[in-house]
This record gives C-alpha cells, structure tokens and sequence, in this order.
C-alpha cells in the first residue's frame, strides 16, 4: 500500500510483529536487516512501521504482515503496547532515525503483535525501511535494534503459555503432518523435552488429530504415517469447557 499524502501517517504510534516460524526442528522468527544508513551499524530488528491515520491496530499490524508475507488471514494477536521513553534512546538507534522518519525525535508508542506461518506457505519480501528478510532460530537472537528483544521475549512468553490453553501451533504446521514433526513443534516452543509416548498418547486421547491413510514419500528411513489437525473435534472439547493441554 504506497501513501503519496505523508500527513496520513501518525508519527507517534507504530505496529511490530513478531512472526514465527517452524522448520520441522526448530522454532524461528522472521527478521528484517534495515536499509544501511553511513555510520551506523546493521542490526536486525522486528518488522513493523509508523500507522495510518485511517488504521485501526489490528489492520496496520495485518498491513505489515500483509507487505513483508504476501499473507492475509493468518493467526495475529496481540502481545502489549511498549512505551518506555527511552526506547529508541540508543545512539545508533537514533542516528538511523534521523535518517529515515520525518520526525525522528517524536516518542513512539508501539502496539506489539505476534504472528504464526507456515514457512513454506511464502518468500518473505523485504518492505518499507527493511534491506532484508530471514529466518532465524529463537535460540540465535541475542540483541536487536530499539527495544525489539524485550518485545521478542514478551511474544515468546506469550505463545508459550497459548499453546498451553489453545492448539496454535497447527498454524505453524503444513495441513498434513507426521507425530514426529508435531512432537517436535512443542518441544521447540515450550522449550524443553517432552515425553514422546506421553504426548502422543495425550494427543490422540484429545481427539484433535486424525491419521491420514497417506504416507511419506522419498525419505531415507522408514516412512511415517500423516495427520492433520481436527477442528470439528477441538471445538468440542471447547464446548465441555477444556482450556488447559498440560504440557
């Protein structure tokens, strides 16, 4: 979406998205290299951009997601709003201001989302200030620019305690899937080690997956069978009031 009129952009209120993805091992989220400015250094930073005025939160937040993934209609939620007013107080933070916003001094508030995506749903394509988009393990990120990694944490935090209470993690999954993969999607998010009989003892007691009368094709061991996520059934349980998976 290009603006031509720049007094359609709210200079003091901005969207960041924390999008994850899952590569059959690992969990990652997609970060943007920003446009090289002279004599600051590069660092990786969250997607997001300044509002429109004409926006409500949500729709910027599917903006950004929108220009970067080629995606409409993906989970997005909310993660919290950061304020802090020293947010963007680090040199070169605001050396790269200066040199991109009209108003680089303005303080801004941001409204941070977190997104889940099937990576092999897209390409990401760098837009706005970004040079360019990657994928990067959760474990690899150490800093970013501004107060991106606080807000990174909180969105981390965030989906580990959903995918407690809701099964999410489907979005990150293609719509056929082996228990290996979904075994490992969890341990990924939640972090730590999970029984494999025990949870795929869980999972089909639940009722929220179904097996596929398919196979894998064309891999070097022994080929395991598909699945895919049972919504019908998810409701359901919905409907008796279950809200906690316990893992």
């Amino acid at each position: 979406m290009q603006i031509k009129n720049k007094h359609q952009i709210n200079h003091r209120i901005s969207t960041d998205c924390v999008i994850f993805g899952f590569d059959f091992n690992q969990l990652r989220v997609l970060l943007i290299e920003r446009q090289p400015v002279e004599g600051v250094p590069q660092m990786m930073a969250l997607p997001g951009d300044l509002i429109f005025e004409e926006e409500n939160l949500d729709m910027a937040a599917g903006r950004v997601l929108k220009e970067l993934t080629g995606l409409n209609d993906i989970f997005l939620e909310q993660v919290g709003a950061f304020g802090d007013p020293n947010r963007v107080n680090k040199p070169n933070d605001k050396k790269w201001l200066q040199a991109v916003r009209q108003d680089p001094d303005a303080r801004v508030i941001t409204v941070a989302y977190y997104s889940l995506v099937n990576m092999n749903d897209y390409e990401p394509q760098p837009s706005s200030f970004a040079k360019s988009a990657s994928w990067i393990l959760v474990d690899d990120i150490k800093e970013l620019a501004f107060d991106h990694f606080e807000i990174f944490q909180a969105a981390l935090k965030k989906l580990k305690d959903k995918i407690n209470m809701q099964p999410i993690g489907f979005n990150l999954l293609p719509e056929k899937f082996t228990f290996s993969q979904l075994h490992k999607l969890y341990e990924s998010i939640l972090g730590n080690e999970l029984d494999k009989r025990n949870f795929r003892r869980k999972m089909l007691k639940l009722n929220m997956v179904e097996s596929l009368d398919e196979k894998q094709e064309g891999v070097p061991h022994k080929p395991s069978q598909y699945f895919k996520f049972n919504e019908e059934n998810y409701l359901k349980l919905l409907e008796k009031g279950f809200n906690n998976f316990g893992f």
